[in-house]
């Protein structure tokens, strides 16, 4: 966990956390719930490096060398 926070910071992880923190001092400055609720999940995916492919979580696994792909024939069904 203190490896994930500490680590592998990008620019584009830091500008994450920049529009976090805004708005989470917007919400709090409108006493707005729902807006800080926004500025914590924008600050926590900077923090955690959490995100859609942040972490490569929805990278296709690369082909392994070596390995031929079955070509697969098809035959129309009328």
């Amino acid at each position: 966990m203190k490896d994930t926070i500490l680590q592998n910071w990008t620019i584009v992880r830091f500008i994450r956390l920049l529009i976090g923190i805004g708005i989470i001092v917007q919400a709090v400055v409108l006493q707005d719930l729902l807006l800080g609720a926004a500025g914590l999940l924008f600050g926590g995916m900077a923090l955690f490096n959490a995100g859609c492919c942040g972490t490569a979580a929805c990278a296709a696994p690369a082909r392994k060398p070596g390995k031929s792909i079955n070509e697969t024939s098809y035959e129309e069904v009328v």
